[in-house]
């Protein structure tokens, strides 16, 4: 029974490892994509409906039946620019912290981006975005802490035995970009229409362990949101969510809805559901105060996995503020709350 287990630990590092070493590994992810807009497209740098800057923090567990679950980490910021100096537009700038740790040889990855983008309204009722970040990522496995299937010495995996293993360097740095778009429509106060596309690894950066020339396949991306104001109590929020690397695809649909507590909207809670096809379906809560936005999300495993994880997929954390600037001018104030609210 032991050895069972120490050959399912030994596997599941394993896999890990090629996994990072392969230029089919997808990347990370968040089922709140809608909570990480840096990381779904650049070109949402800035481009805050209900807000003219944001802070936001995302946590993901994933996986907690292994021993050794993933943790996916990210925080990021984003603020518009130039809103008084032009008048049909403005720019965005930001920036996103991402953190990764999976498996018994801590394979980590951390990355960081800078973003740029450019909001352009046409006329009253729909609006522009064009935006790319720029960053730098690292990745690392602690060797020591892995076995490969040639250290077997007949009762259990032993470390101290040489291995055939094509490992060439423990860590890997390079350089990533990657570009976007959105369109926003808006034509009454109750309705809101946005959708994007971006590219990720447009520089197809080279990321192994092995030796080679393996690159990082390029992702694309692609979202639909809407915002309808149903009521001076009810607002909906439904999504569909596209995502395609190589031979991975994700798709998520689904949405929630925003339940006003309070007259002005300063509380409010959030309940919904979405399904990423083949994988998993997603139960979201959340609560509002004071623009600050708690979110909760679990993934109930639906896939084949969840013989072997007892449907104990992954749940997920984020906590989003969005703030308006003081004094502003009623142009500016027009372009900070381009959605509904209630």
């Amino acid at each position: 029974m032991k050895q069972q287990v120490r050959l399912k630990y030994c596997i599941t590092g394993m896999v890990l490892l090629f996994a990072a070493a392969q230029a089919t590994a997808q990347d990370l992810h968040f089922s709140q994509f809608f909570n990480s807009p840096l990381t779904t497209n650049p070109a949402n740098t800035g481009f805050i409906p209900d807000g003219n800057y944001r802070v936001g923090i995302n946590y993901r567990n994933q996986w907690a039946s292994v021993p050794v679950p993933y943790k996916t980490m990210s925080a990021f910021a984003d603020f518009q620019l130039f809103r008084d100096r032009l008048e049909y537009g403005w720019v965005g700038v930001g920036g996103v912290i991402l953190r990764d740790v999976a498996g018994s040889g801590n394979l980590s990855s951390t990355k960081v981006y800078g973003s740029v983008a450019y909001h352009q309204l046409l006329g009253q009722s729909s609006l522009l975005s064009l935006g790319f970040n720029v960053g730098s990522a690292n990745k690392r496995v602690d060797l020591a802490k892995l076995t490969f299937g040639d250290q077997w010495n007949g009762k259990f995996f032993d470390s101290q035995l040489p291995t055939a293993e094509p490992i060439t360097q423990s860590k890997v740095n390079y350089f990533d970009m990657q570009v976007g778009m959105n369109y926003a429509y808006f034509p009454t106060d109750n309705i809101y229409i946005n959708g994007g596309l971006s590219v990720q690894h447009v520089n197809k950066p080279r990321e192994s362990f092995y030796e080679g020339n393996n690159q990082i396949d390029r992702r694309y991306i692609g979202f639909l949101n809407a915002i309808i104001k149903l009521s001076d109590k009810v607002i909906a929020n439904p999504a569909a969510y596209y995502s395609r690397q190589a031979g991975s695809r994700e798709t998520v649909v689904g949405g929630n809805l925003a339940y006003n507590l309070s007259g002005d909207g300063t509380k409010q809670v959030f309940g919904g559901a979405y399904y990423r096809f083949d994988d998993a379906a997603v139960f979201l809560v959340g609560y509002e105060i004071s623009r600050v936005r708690m979110m909760f999300s679990y993934d109930v495993t639906t896939s084949q996995l969840a013989a072997s994880n007892g449907r104990r997929g992954a749940y997920e954390i984020g906590i989003i503020y969005t703030g308006l600037y003081p004094n502003r001018s009623f142009n500016s104030a027009r372009r900070a709350t381009l959605c509904p609210s209630f």
